[in-house]
């Protein structure tokens, strides 16, 4: 299937052994940004192997049987290219950047990486010291702190609440065999999704696929869960030691592919999630509650959340919650005004397209536009779609997700300070 698109000229192969190939060549650039994209993340875990997708991600770098670790980092560097990784709630992506000429040369390096991980027992156990420090870093930042108590809590029982690097337990369980079963299990060519796009040719992208990945298991896409409900969390974890009070206020949202999406990103620029909006303005600027407060949207294939993030001092905590709900309040109670509004579309058109001038950019707006909505999307379609947000559709989503019932709130420092109950968490 080919997609020539206005502004975009898309190209996607699905190849016989179920892997997709998905590119996009902009001529004017010499560098390719690559990916490889596998559709598992922690949401695909149990409570006894969670935080092995993160833990297999960390394995990939640690050599093959045929390149060490120091040999892939030296052949990278060699011609100057990146190589990157990170692990999601719902997918894992493995990515790299080079000069269109060195593009062979580090598609290899890759996919042997990808599909011949070495799995040493040693350097397993090694790390395990690695990844434990990394948790123990993550525990020692506050804001990592009660953004991971809110998620824990919103969706407690299901798989997407747990954390994504996992637990000292697990982390200290994990060896070989159960690796390399999760890494057969999972890293399969129906679960594989490559994308690149830069200067480069669709039917060479589909050459170095068929010869680098050749053999690579064909295995079956993730099997579709149970959707999680979210559950309104009213966690106060006190840290008298912190100087600041950290705060995650939050609600359910729609999921990835709903047909109000755009109005739930517009919403969430016009209350936190840019320095004109309600919240910045009011908060920071006007009253000096807080230095950082601002709001973010995670949206998956079956759910989602809107979260406001805010470090204050403890004497401070109540008055920046009760902004924050009167924010929600005025979102829910009154339709944003046109000039606002205008003003938060031109931000997300401006956002998405200076976005898409880089090749890695563009890389990854193929697979997450595939993954999540089947089809691609040209920019004058998403141009055109923002525009059409409207300040009803906005106050549509306020309405039915701001509501008594279905706020949670997270706090970590000097909780006794905030004198408050769940039954207050009201706008």
């Amino acid at each position: 299937m080919t997609q020539n698109a206005l502004e975009r000229d898309i190209q996607m192969t699905a190849l016989p052994n179920g892997v997709r190939v998905i590119t996009e060549p902009m001529p004017a650039m010499r560098s390719v940004a690559a990916g490889f994209w596998i559709g598992t993340g922690s949401r695909c875990e149990t409570p006894r192997t969670n935080g092995i997708s993160h833990f297999i991600e960390h394995m990939l770098f640690k050599g093959t049987p045929t390149r060490s670790a120091e040999q892939i980092a030296r052949e990278m560097d060699s011609i100057g290219g990146n190589l990157d990784a990170f692990t999601g709630r719902d997918l894992a992506g493995y990515t790299m950047k080079v000069l269109d000429e060195h593009l062979d040369f580090a598609f290899g390096i890759l996919a042997d990486m990808l599909k011949n991980p070495r799995f040493d027992e040693a350097d397993i156990e090694k790390e395990k010291g690695v990844i434990l420090e990394e948790l123990k870093m993550e525990n020692d930042d506050p804001e990592d702190v009660v953004h991971e108590l809110f998620v824990s809590n919103c969706w407690k029982g299901h798989p997407l609440g747990m954390p994504i690097i996992g637990t000292g337990r697990t982390i200290r369980s994990f060896n070989e065999s159960v690796l390399r079963a999760h890494h057969r299990r999972h890293y399969s060519a129906a679960n594989l999704i490559v994308t690149a796009a830069g200067n480069l040719r669709h039917e060479r992208v589909i050459e170095l696929v068929n010869r680098h990945l050749d053999g690579l298991p064909a295995g079956e896409p993730e099997p579709e869960q149970p959707a999680p409900r979210f559950q309104p969390p009213f966690e106060l974890k006190s840290r008298r030691s912190l100087q600041q009070l950290q705060l995650c206020l939050g609600t359910p949202m729609i999921e990835a592919a709903h047909p109000l999406r755009l109005a739930c990103f517009t919403l969430n620029v016009i209350l936190g999630g840019s320095m004109s909006s309600r919240l910045f303005q009011n908060i920071r600027e006007q009253q000096g509650l807080a230095y950082s407060i601002f709001s973010e949207l995670n949206l998956y294939s079956d759910t989602g959340n809107l979260g406001v993030y805010a470090g204050t001092s403890p004497e401070n905590g109540r008055r920046v919650l009760d902004c924050t709900l009167a924010e929600l309040r005025r979102l829910r109670e009154e339709p944003v005004p046109e000039d606002e509004l205008r003003r938060a579309r031109e931000h997300m058109k401006g956002s998405l397209l200076l976005s898409l001038e880089s090749t890695t950019s563009r890389m990854s707006n193929l697979a997450r536009q595939w993954m999540t909505h089947g089809r691609f999307f040209t920019l004058d379609e998403l141009a055109r779609a923002i525009d059409g947000v409207s300040a009803e559709e906005i106050q549509q989503v306020a309405r039915e997700y701001f509501q008594p019932g279905k706020i949670g709130l997270a706090a970590v420092g000097r909780v006794d300070s905030l004198g408050i109950s769940q039954g207050d968490l009201v706008c």
